[in-house]
This record gives C-alpha cells, sequence and structure tokens, in this order.
C-alpha cells in the first residue's frame, strides 16, 4: 500500500487476505461532508461487514490530520485523492460521498473515467444537488464564521455542544471554514462524463436540497440512474444506516461462489 494511501485513508474493520474465502468483492471508497471526518463512515462500514472493503477519506485539517491546512480547491482535493488512490487493485472501486463529499467523489470519479480502465463500477451520491442543479450563488454561502456556525447548526452537520464550546469550536472552524471556501468556489465538470450506474440518495425533508434537484445527477452518466428517497434531513444517514447499506449491497459487486 503506498505511504499517500495510508495517509487519506481510512479503514475500520481489517480485510481478508487475497486468497481468503472472505476476501470482499469490491472496494468502497466513502468521501465525508464539509467539517467532516472519516469517521463519519465507521458505523456504515460495520454494517457492510468484511464482504465490502471500505475505506473512508480522511481530508487535511481534523483529527489525525489536524496540524495539515485544509484544501480550499475541490478540484485539488479531487486530483490529491486520486493520487492517493494510486494504481488500481484486484477489487472493482465504487464511490460514495455525502453532501460535499459526494461532489468530491463525483470529480474523483471524473478524473478516474479519464483513465482506462478505471471507471469506479457505481457513484453513490447523498444529500447533495445534481451539478446541473441551479446552484447556490456565491453570495448565498456564510460570510463569516457566524453565518458559517448558525448554518451548520441548521443541518446538523456538529453536534450543538461541540458548536457551544469555544475550546471545540477553535478546533473544528479552520476545516469548516476551508471546506466552505473549497464550496463557494466550486465549479462542477459539465457534461456528461460518466457511464458508470449513479445512484442519488436524499431525505426528503433537507432544508439545503430540493428532492427535485437531486434527480439531476441523471445527466452525470450515460449508464443506469436510480434515486432513493429516505425519510429525514440532510443527514437522514445517521437514521438510516441499515438500510443505506442493505441497499449498496444491492448495488456493489457480489463477492464471488
Amino acid at each position: 500500500m503506498s505511504r499517500d494511501r495510508n495517509v487519506w485513508l481510512r479503514r475500520f474493520h481489517p480485510v481478508a487476505g487475497a486468497d481468503s474465502p472472505g476476501d470482499p468483492a469490491c472496494e468502497l471508497v466513502c468521501f465525508p461532508h464539509a467539517g467532516g471526518s472519516a469517521a463519519y463512515w465507521r458505523r456504515l462500514a460495520l454494517e457492510l461487514g468484511p464482504a465490502v472493503d471500505v475505506s473512508a477519506v480522511q481530508y487535511p485539517g481534523r483529527l489525525d490530520r489536524l496540524g495539515e491546512a485544509p484544501v480550499e480547491d475541490l478540484h485539488r482535493l479531487a486530483d490529491l485523492v486520486v493520487e492517493a488512490l494510486g494504481a488500481p487493485g484486484d477489487r472493482p472501486l465504487a464511490l460514495l460521498g455525502h453532501s460535499m463529499g459526494a461532489s468530491v467523489a463525483y470529480e474523483v470519479a471524473v478524473r478516474l473515467a479519464r483513465l482506462p480502465g478505471r471507471e469506479p463500477r457505481l457513484l453513490a451520491v447523498s444529500s447533495r444537488r445534481a451539478p446541473s442543479a441551479p446552484g447556490r450563488r456565491h453570495a448565498d454561502w456564510p460570510r463569516d464564521d457566524a453565518e458559517l456556525i448558525a448554518r451548520v447548526r441548521r443541518l446538523g452537520e456538529t453536534e450543538s455542544a461541540l458548536l457551544d464550546d469555544p475550546e471545540m469550536l477553535a478546533v473544528i472552524l479552520p476545516a469548516l471554514r476551508g471546506d466552505y471556501r473549497a464550496l463557494a468556489s466550486y465549479e462542477p465538470t459539465p457534461g456528461r462524463p460518466l457511464t458508470c450506474p449513479v445512484v442519488a440518495l436524499t431525505g426528503d425533508r433537507d432544508p439545503d436540497v430540493p428532492v427535485d434537484d437531486v434527480r439531476g445527477w441523471r445527466e452525470c452518466t450515460s449508464g443506469e440512474f436510480r434515486v432513493r428517497v429516505f425519510g429525514g434531513g440532510h443527514f437522514f444517514l445517521t437514521d438510516h444506516t441499515s438500510e443505506v447499506a442493505d441497499l449498496m449491497r444491492g448495488l456493489l459487486p457480489a463477492p464471488a461462489g
């Protein structure tokens, strides 16, 4: 495994050896939301179990990468993740991203699709407007820390207790600022650059992402597309982890035998 993979990717359960009967059928790489960390995906990884090799991206500027500056350009972030993934492994690759992570996953998929034989088997996006949907005007993004904290609190991205603790706030704010700067300047790769299946997940009460805007992900692929609407808000995944795991099992390549 490359050093870059060790820096960028986290696993939450052991992976069986290449020749063992329990060898995972595919690798699922997960991308967290703005201000989030790889730990967000731990519950899903445990639900999926050893049949899927789940890795989660750890962005700079949080937890064990706290001493690194956040990457404030989403395209640059995608480039770095592609570099970290390195040469293709012996398992099919699938991508799953939540909120900002959905945009990062999309841009990673676009870059991999340009490489021979590297396009993911599946792109799953959660709680994110389609690239073709009317986007937020740059002026709509938080202009200062007070607006940023209010937005994060409204979406439920971070526990209120952490936002009310000045010491904890000082730790998490730099990553939040960096991620929202990346979002504010982000211009999606246009067109229909993918051929892999795309599945879009969303909550029916998301205050930030209308269901109709999620359906626009159809325009990103010439392959199969589906939408799954869950009960809940922007972080519906928290209450529907088992259901999302079941859905992913049905979409990912099954173990041989």
